[in-house]
């Protein structure tokens, strides 16, 4: 029926303007040719015929009456009641188009699993990520290589993370915070989230790349990692990435620059046969399965730092939690008498086997940030073979996609489900049992390796906080989600701050 109204309008259309001028028709005729084009595919997509003639339903689609864009600019301007909205009305699985392009949700669990379980070969993930991730990561890592060779690539990041090296970097972390928080004074008024994004590169790069890259880092050397970020935009998801763009720009000359400070480390390292115990040396020492090394080039790009998502999804996390125990003091002050049950009255400094995994408390309030404002909106793949999920065919081309913020939301799931309460993890949870509905790393052969390195990171430096500062919310302003890029980043995040008294 909407395939036969807008025919009918362009035909009038048409019709109208064959007694104007030359350009009339040739703008009416594009317009017909366009609106053919989207209107077309609707017409087949009640019904799919697999192999051996067998028939079944493709998921159910939302129309839009905005030809190409779609639902580009609703989804745009508020992603998350766009989803929920669509959960409510066509349930686990539908699928609606934007610039061109159909993409298929699977909220909840059950929905979930087909992705979490998929083969790369059925649900393809560089087919999706490498035209948003290789101008970031650079050439010859993650996406931009056959998934076997990017899965041997994650396995040579995982040499470099494991508890031995976890017990080093804690106190590494906690001098990083003390120093960088010094310029804070007694008491003020700071944006939480520009600053612990600093701290994040500061205590990453010294941990991960050495103190050749700490030693080199500068406000300078952190804006360049700021406008890597602007990578990671809709825009850069949805475009091309040859269009001139100014988020482009700078996020191509950034990765030329920082390209080229980890290049020179890399060569003065091995001209002078010195060796050091980080992820940069695992880096260029590690071999693939046929023996050559990892190229030099791809060692020097920021993909150590960037294929593990440090930054600025530990900034954000870093950041909303923050403002979670600023928003409830109570809570706030029951993780400081942790750190004081754990550390002493005198406060020991921090390190990894007798506090850091004893901070339970922390912990609580960390996973629940997860919860609430997991680090990515959206997973995504691209279908190459007819998948089924809940009575549905999902055809191939279709973009494939999981959305951890929808599914930690879910009421069916979880008990008062906008609220912060970190002891739900202390009780039974409906999410206990679905295996999917808590997601914000991921789940099983996609599962972030950084995921371990991050909670070390963060419950490090609010450890490190919480026993400098008592923290509030300015005039009772708790951050809105700035939904401009695809990590959930808090929207004018300053905060109020006043040193606690010896």
């Amino acid at each position: 029926r909407e395939m036969l109204g807008v025919l009918e309008i362009c035909g009038s259309l048409l019709g109208r303007v064959t007694a104007d001028s030359p350009l009339s028709i040739l703008l009416a005729a594009s317009a017909f040719v366009l609106s053919l084009g989207y209107l077309l595919p609707l017409g087949s997509r009640g019904l799919l015929t697999l192999p051996g003639g067998i028939l079944t339903k493709y998921p159910p689609y939302i129309s839009s009456t905005i030809p190409f864009l779609g639902h580009a600019v609703a989804f745009g301007k508020s992603p998350i009641e766009f989803l929920e909205n669509a959960y409510e009305k066509y349930g686990p699985v539908f699928s609606f188009t934007m610039v061109g392009k159909t993409f298929t949700y699977l909220l909840g669990s059950d929905a979930a699993a087909l992705m979490f379980n998929s083969k790369n070969e059925d649900l393809n993930a560089e087919d999706v990520y490498s035209r948003l991730t290789t101008p970031v990561f650079g050439k010859g890592v993650a996406y931009d290589v056959p998934n076997p060779v990017f899965l041997e690539q994650k396995k040579m990041l995982k040499t470099g993370l494991n508890i031995a090296q976890f017990k080093q970097h804690v106190p590494i972390i906690e001098k990083e915070t003390q120093e960088y928080f010094k310029s804070w004074g007694e008491s003020g008024e700071r944006n939480l989230f520009e600053a612990l994004s600093e701290l994040i590169i500061l205590t990453a790069s010294h941990c991960l790349h050495g103190k050749e890259i700490r030693s080199l880092l500068s406000e300078k050397v952190a804006q360049l990692y700021a406008d890597l970020d602007g990578g990671f935009t809709h825009a850069a998801w949805l475009l091309p990435g040859w269009l001139p763009l100014p988020s482009f720009r700078r996020r191509d000359r950034a990765h030329r620059e920082i390209k080229n400070i980890f290049y020179k480390v890399i060569q003065k390292r091995r001209q002078s046969g010195e060796r050091e115990d980080d992820m940069l040396q695992t880096l260029m020492d590690v071999t693939y399965k046929l023996a050559f090394p990892l190229r030099a080039a791809a060692v020097s790009t920021p993909a150590a730092l960037r294929m593990l998502n440090l930054d600025e999804t530990s900034a954000s996390t870093s950041a909303w939690l923050g403002f979670f125990l600023a928003r409830d003091k109570s809570i706030q002050e029951q993780c400081y008498a942790e750190q004081k049950a754990v550390g002493g009255e005198d406060l020991k400094p921090l390190n990894y086997e007798q506090q850091l995994k004893d901070l339970n408390m922390l912990d609580r309030c960390l996973k629940e940030t997860l919860r609430l404002r997991p680090p990515i909106m959206t997973m995504m793949r691209m279908a190459r073979t007819p998948q089924t999920v809940a009575g549905f065919t999902v055809p191939p081309g279709h973009q494939v996609c999981v959305s951890p913020t929808v599914n930690h939301r879910l009421k069916d799931s979880w008990i008062e489900s906008l609220e912060f309460k970190p002891d739900r993890y202390l009780q039974d949870n409906p999410a206990a049992g679905e295996k999917f509905a808590y997601v914000p790393f991921g789940a099983g052969r996609h599962r972030c390796i950084g995921e371990n390195f991050a909670y070390v990171q963060i419950k490090t430096i609010w450890s490190t906080l919480l026993r400098l500062y008592e923290f509030d919310l300015i005039n009772g302003y708790f951050p809105t989600v700035n939904y401009t890029t695809m990590i959930h980043t808090p929207d004018k995040p300053v905060i109020r701050y006043k040193k606690r008294s010896c």
